[in-house]
């Protein structure tokens, strides 16, 4: 191959480095703005997605007041009592209130030693198991790389130490990129 053709090569590489990311992004980043902009049939591009926005900023408005609060409770709890209603939407609002609320639970970022030589990073979402009559384990959540889901191990509590310095966005951007990306002091 000769000089010139590396050249060319290594600037297509470096181009495609830049332009594949950004263009997937702006990809997924479009098709979720125009998912939620369909959601309401408004002919006016970008008219959906406010008006979703705003019913969901009133609700949770309502959801707060003192007056309609009960209302939501009742709502719920008839949710919870409805077979196969009950586990999907427990499951999701729980996920929902790991990321967002008063429940975070991927805030506390810990290193797992699984033998001698091998550990993992993950995150803790439950320190205290003695509900289940486990006083020594922890309950961690393993994101996996290159992938948005992961799995939940409970692990002896000597086997965790937490990372007191780093920041759990960054950490769970480290273990979904497959350590590629860096992490910050």
């Amino acid at each position: 191959m000769s000089f010139t053709s590396k050249r060319i090569l290594n600037y297509f590489l470096k181009g495609l480095l830049f332009v594949a990311p950004l263009a997937l992004t702006i990809y997924i980043i479009f098709q979720i703005v125009r998912f939620l902009d369909n959601l309401l049939p408004i002919p006016v591009p970008g008219l959906g997605i406010l008006i979703v926005f705003a019913m969901i900023t009133f609700i949770g408005y309502l959801a707060n007041i003192f007056i309609t609060k009960p209302i939501f409770i009742l709502l719920e709890r008839g949710l919870f009592k409805i077979p196969l209603v009950n586990i999907i939407y427990t499951s999701i609002k729980d996920l929902m209130s790991a990321f967002v609320g008063d429940k975070k639970k991927f805030n506390t970022p810990a290193i797992v030693q699984l033998t001698e030589t091998i550990s993992r990073l993950g995150f803790i979402t439950q320190d205290d198991l003695t509900v289940i009559g486990e006083e020594d384990l922890v309950a961690i959540y393993f994101p996996h790389s290159y992938n948005f889901s992961g799995n939940c191990f409970l692990v002896p509590r000597k086997n965790v130490r937490v990372l007191q310095n780093a920041n759990s966005a960054d950490v769970m951007k480290f273990i979904v990129s497959g350590g590629v990306s860096e992490l910050k002091k």
